[in-house]
């Protein structure tokens, strides 16, 4: 089997399985475990996975993207204690802009119903998880629905935020890096949260470990424009630190 070929099957596999393990891809494809090693090391200076010990996950770019199915089955416990811990720092606000993605609607389903609010989102899911809420009032963006996320894009949804003033926005990214900031594969996507950030008073970037380091095709927002980074403990302490160092208060849970 050709080099070429070899990458193009690893790097599919990695984006089915959400991960490519080095044994066993070198084991389906009949070559050496370094030889594996080797492929990922160049796909990974392509930017299209991320290395970890014994394998790699794969990077969503321009051309690959994990639907609302995948994400909503891939490190659930670390995500619901982010998002509860991102609930809790809800303070003051009444108007709270939720993002598309599983995170974000977690956090929706933590948030108190002891008093009114109000919701802003363009998830289908999670406006439809909050409705029943007599204490919640839900705005959902109007536009057009990607069928992988469920959520509405596109200049209605703009034209729609641009028109408010929202007290805290809890935003995620395909991809959070100091270089190159917050970061997501369609410009359409990134078109919506860029847009909520800037007419947001306070912006919180919720996100698991892997999302830091990547950077995707589309960026919509600076990590100093984030009060605080929740994520989970597997992010280094040190590495938690560069971050901070860039403004936000970062938590790790």
């Amino acid at each position: 089997m050709q080099a070429e070929e070899r990458k193009r099957r690893i790097l599919a596999k990695a984006r089915a399985d959400g991960k490519v393990d080095v044994m066993e891809i070198a084991a389906e494809l009949a070559v050496a475990p370094e030889t594996v090693r080797r492929d990922l090391r160049a796909l990974g200076e392509h930017g299209l996975v991320r290395r970890t010990h014994g394998g790699a996950f794969p990077v969503e770019s321009a051309g690959f993207e994990t639907g609302l199915e995948f994400r909503s089955a891939s490190m659930v416990p670390e995500k619901r204690r982010i998002a509860r811990a991102a609930a809790e720092r809800l303070d003051d606000a009444e108007t709270v802009f939720i993002d598309e993605g599983f995170t974000p609607q977690l956090i929706a389903e933590a948030l108190p119903t002891s008093r009114p609010l109000t919701v802003i989102t363009a998830s289908l899911p999670t406006a439809a998880a909050l409705s029943t809420s007599p204490s919640t009032t839900v705005l959902l963006l109007g536009g057009r629905v990607r069928g992988r996320t469920l959520a509405t894009v596109d200049h209605w949804a703009l034209r729609m935020l641009a028109d408010m003033v929202i007290d805290l926005a809890y935003l995620g990214a395909n991809g959070i890096s100091r270089e190159h900031g917050l970061t997501t594969p369609d410009p359409v996507v990134s078109a919506v949260k860029a847009q909520a950030a800037q007419v947001s008073r306070r912006r919180i970037f919720v996100g698991v470990h892997t999302k830091f380091g990547v950077a995707s095709f589309s960026r919509f927002a600076a990590v100093s424009d984030f009060e605080a980074i929740i994520t989970d403990t597997t992010l280094t302490p040190a590495e938690a630190h560069r971050y901070a160092a860039l403004g936000p208060k970062v938590i790790r849970t």
